[in-house]
């Protein structure tokens, strides 16, 4: 089997809010919108998909938060620049830059509870 993309899918109450939040952080347009649905391409293979929990068939069950979307960074000076650079955006921040096992990291919260994790691995 060739698989020609991934996708990562988030169940969102407002793709159109979401879109607006997710843009600046990624620094990306969205490739598709519409009133049921928001993508981002992540790269050449990965997209980023906001869909409407109220239009996602079947209907998804359970809550947010309870998964988190990552961003591995270049280093710990860029992983502190990017929360001092979400700070300015207003974004929740639930854990501030510290030292964990696997790296230098920071967890944030988009509008609808999902948890973006930002790090930089001790391994690079």
């Amino acid at each position: 089997m060739k698989t020609l993309s991934h996708y990562v899918l988030l169940f969102v109450d407002s793709p159109e809010r979401s879109a607006a939040f997710y843009q600046p952080l990624l620094g990306l347009q969205p490739v598709e919108q519409s009133p049921t649905f928001a993508l981002f391409l992540l790269s050449d293979t990965l997209k980023l998909g906001l869909w409407s929990r109220h239009t996602a068939e079947p209907a998804p069950t359970g809550h947010a938060g309870m998964s988190e979307l990552t961003f591995c960074l270049e280093s710990n000076d860029a992983v502190d620049a990017c929360h001092a650079q979400w700070l300015t955006m207003a974004v929740p921040i639930l854990q501030a830059p510290c030292e964990m096992d696997f790296g230098r990291t920071f967890v944030a919260q988009d509008p609808d509870g999902h948890r973006l994790r930002v790090f930089a691995s001790n391994g690079q």
